[in-house]
């Protein structure tokens, strides 16, 4: 008898997870299913699953092709499952192509392609809490926002719009999406949220499509170059009951919410300087200067506030006249601040805030971080902080845009007009 396993979370059971069960029973004889229990999928960063792990169970039996379930509770688990029920194919989604590479030496590994055109629709029939996710982009990379959203019950990426053709086919069969465009009407048929990957240049007009068409969005920041464009952006949006999200992760992390309530709330005085640098060499996907440059200076208006009474800016460009190095430096009242950028170099990773009675410390990607430290005048012991995080953050961005949503509240307080305004100002500064 050939023994068959595969594992999902199997949360608003539908079409599709009916048929990943069906091919997985066609490898064999005898078929055992693997649902996740709610510890673990919190533990992964699963987040906003809708059922509860009896009813995901319940589900799975009902559609009379499994032989036995199971609960995976934690990492590491399908080595023991494998040995244990004496497995002889795991089958597994093609978004996890070579994650599971390592189990062959206990069993063959088969990764299924997603069948396409079969949970978007009949999804929809059974639960209006499925949230269709179109992307717009001028490049075949996702920068990790496919593999993110499976992480968020609730969301469903359906569609690609690229102005060139070639590049969303491309990145349509790259991430197993259901359609690609480069008509706008098309692309955005049936949509509920749009994330915008574009440059800068393009981003206005896009995000005013979207906002005609009453789509909510997450775009990379800035909107435009034009503060005035944004502002007129911010406005529509509002009388639309859009919500219009900045793509900035680092402000929907749990972690660094809490390292910016601690730093002023007084627990280590007044803060006297803050101290950035940040370089290409942390992150998966190459970032460009203005990318790093949204990240560093956002932290030191959160910080520090709005109200800056000086700001240097400077950068070092190659024999290409592309910028290598750059460095901003902010004057406040009583606070100064310097972020160091390294667009084509590496640099030591951190963000230091000192103050009158200690300093706080993120190191490495602490645009992504998960965890900081406290450091207090005249106590030994380092209070360290440290919060679930998983994967780029961008599924923490994601949950928070379904709570707005849920709530009917569709002006996010994460980054307000404001401080969205003081980051351009800088942005747009030209070199000292």
């Amino acid at each position: 008898m050939k023994k068959v396993i595969t594992y999902g979370t199997f949360d608003l059971f539908h079409q599709g997870h009916y048929n990943i069960i069906k091919r997985a029973r066609e490898y064999g004889d005898y078929l055992i299913v693997g649902v996740t229990s709610e510890s673990y999928d919190i533990e992964r960063g699963k987040l906003s699953v809708h059922d509860s792990l009896l009813t995901r169970i319940e589900n799975v039996k009902k559609t009379g092709l499994v032989d036995e379930v199971i609960v995976e509770e934690y990492l590491g688990q399908k080595t023991r499952d494998i040995i244990q029920y004496e497995i002889d194919t795991l089958v597994v989604g093609s978004d996890w192509i070579g994650k599971f590479d390592h189990l062959r030496q206990y069993c063959e590994v088969v990764y299924l392609e997603r069948t396409k055109n079969i949970s978007s629709t009949q999804l929809r029939e059974k639960s209006n809490e499925i949230c269709k996710f179109g992307i717009i982009t001028d490049d075949a990379d996702d920068d990790g926002v496919v593999k993110e959203t499976k992480y968020v019950s609730g969301i469903h990426i359906e569609s690609v719009y690229s102005d060139d053709i070639d590049v969303a086919e491309e990145f349509c069969n790259k991430y197993e999406l259901n359609s690609y465009s480069n008509d706008f009407q098309q692309f955005s048929h049936e949509l509920g949220i749009v994330y915008i990957k574009s440059a800068v240049d393009k981003r206005y007009e896009y995000i005013k499509k979207c906002i005609e068409k009453g789509l909510h969005i997450i775009c990379d920041f800035p909107f435009s170059r034009d503060i005035a464009k944004c502002q007129e952006l911010n406005r529509l949006a509002k009388e639309k009951n859009v919500a219009l999200m900045e793509n900035i992760v680092s402000c929907y992390l749990r972690a660094f919410t809490q390292f910016l309530w601690i730093a002023r709330s007084n627990e280590i005085g007044d803060i006297l300087s803050v101290n950035i640098a940040i370089s290409n060499d942390y992150f998966k996907y190459t970032q460009s200067f203005d990318d790093m440059s949204v990240l560093a200076i956002t932290a030191v208006i959160k910080l520090l506030g709005t109200k800056s009474r000086f700001v240097s800016k400077n950068t070092i460009t190659d024999e290409t006249g592309e910028i290598n190095y750059g460095s901003i430096f902010f004057r406040y009242e009583k606070s100064v601040a310097r972020i160091e950028i390294g667009a084509k170099i590496d640099l030591h990773n951190f963000l230091t805030v000192v103050g009158t009675e200690g300093c706080i410390v993120l190191e490495d990607d602490w645009w992504n971080t998960g965890y900081f430290e406290v450091h207090k005048k005249g106590v030994k012991k380092v209070d360290r902080r440290s919060f679930n995080f998983e994967g780029t953050g961008f599924r923490y961005l994601i949950q928070e845009l379904q709570i707005m949503l849920r709530d009917k509240r569709y002006e996010c307080n994460r980054l307000t007009d404001a401080e969205g305004e003081a980051i351009l100002k800088v942005m747009n500064q030209t070199s000292d």
